[in-house]
């Protein structure tokens, strides 16, 4: 392929940008007003984005409406011109036809419109994959080519300057990312461990080379069909799925049908350990990436060990977006030596710095005692429950499929790489 100038310029940033992430988000996160650092990482937060203490997952209201005001859509970054011409449309078309990753799809999402977590709530609306990338990768494009190149005082603003303030959700489309610590918590020694997950750039699309907590996923319905969009309305499902991904390394499945949560034998697993208070989910906090706007929840996932070890491994291996690093000790000075010495993106840094914060309130399991013939293995029927109890399965909804619908963050279909 005989590439334009232009278009051999674009790739020369995009080299820059993926090689100089880390470097370029510690960077960025300085051009913002210090008081909006998360636990003194780079990554950023709203007030009302930051609870006090760590808020149970299935405490968090999530609405949905199909129907929102649109937002703006920001100055797109320099496009290269094509042999032919002419120009790209989008940050998306350039990155598909020049550089993409393994798997680059703009599937559906939930789109987050609102966040408090002082109440706590959620709001969602429709949204793509693509909407990110053509706003947040080409932000981060724009500000890796001005630190590599200088600026050019007769460009007209880009989407930095149009976006202002990442923490805005007025002013961008924000796809949220579900960041998960997982601990393997030993009741009986008090020790947990946690894994981390090396993001490798010819998989992934965001934030290739770096270092992330892992399970990590969009937070967005399975497929294109409304069943899709009404049954994966729940974090705790869409943690499932990457949970089942990227720790068990259970390749990606995409059925034409709705997913069928109550009858796939992990679900269930996972779903009766959280009953029986052998997982423990949190939610810390919410914040957004200071170079590629990236938005993420922060959640900690702390599991029993004999829970743990039943269903997943503490070895390294490989996995579709990279590879699963060695357990670490969940611990002060390992905690510090990953945040700094290491490449991780801001979110992982953040929520590894609050969960050591909140540890106190985290590595506390109850004390549960299964009913005879029932231990930590696979279960049997889960009993009828209210719905949106305890488990935080999908709850009520307001509308029909395609409506307004209202929910709580807890309940294999699919998931999409991020």
């Amino acid at each position: 392929m005989t590439l334009t100038a232009s278009q051999a310029e674009w790739l020369r940033v995009r080299s820059y940008l993926q090689v100089h992430r880390h470097a370029l988000a510690v960077d960025a996160a300085g051009t913002y007003p210090a008081g909006r650092s998360m636990a003194g990482t780079p990554l950023l937060a709203a007030p009302e984005w930051r609870p006090a203490e760590p808020v149970p997952l299935h405490d968090i209201e999530l609405d949905f409406s199909a129907t929102v005001d649109s937002v703006p859509a920001p100055a797109s970054v320099s496009l290269p011109e094509r042999p032919d011409g002419t120009r790209y449309r989008s940050y998306s078309d350039a990155l598909r036809d020049l550089a993409a990753p393994a798997v680059f799809e703009n599937r559906p999402t939930y789109r987050l419109t609102e966040a408090d977590l002082t109440q706590p709530r959620l709001a969602f609306t429709r949204g793509r994959y693509f909407d990110g990338v053509d706003t947040g990768e080409a932000a981060a494009h724009e500000y890796a080519a001005t630190r590599l190149g200088g600026h050019d005082q007769h460009r007209a603003p880009g989407p930095r300057a149009r976006i202002a303030d990442p923490c805005d959700l007025t002013r961008r489309p924000a796809n949220l990312a579900i960041t998960t610590l997982t601990l393997r918590f030993d009741a009986a020694t008090g020790r947990a461990s946690f894994l981390m997950h090396w993001r490798d750039p010819a998989k992934v699309g965001h934030a290739g080379g770096m270092y992330q907590v892992i399970p990590v996923g969009v937070f967005q319905p399975s497929g294109e069909a409304s069943w899709h969009e009404r049954e994966d309305f729940s974090l705790w499902r869409c943690m499932l799925r990457e949970f089942d991904e990227e720790l068990r390394g259970t390749p990606e499945e995409y059925g034409a049908g709705p997913a069928a949560y109550q009858s796939w034998p992990f679900a269930r697993h996972m779903t009766a350990a959280l009953d029986r208070g052998q997982i423990r989910v949190w939610c810390l906090g919410l914040g957004v990436d200071p170079l590629t706007y990236a938005t993420d929840l922060l959640t900690v996932a702390v599991i029993d060990s004999r829970v743990f070890d039943e269903l997943f491994r503490l070895d390294p291996r490989g996995n579709d977006e990279g590879s699963v690093l060695a357990a670490r000790e969940f611990a002060a000075h390992v905690i510090d030596r990953v945040v700094t010495g290491d490449p991780v993106q801001a979110a992982g840094a953040a929520v590894l710095r609050l969960a050591w914060r909140h540890r106190d309130t985290l590595t506390v399991l109850p004390a549960v005692t299964s009913p005879p013939g029932r231990g930590t293995g696979p279960p049997g029927p889960v009993p009828a429950r209210r719905i949106g109890a305890g488990t935080g399965w999908p709850a009520r909804r307001t509308s029909g499929p395609r409506g307004p619908a209202r929910g709580r963050s807890h309940p294999r279909p699919t998931r999409r790489r991020r």
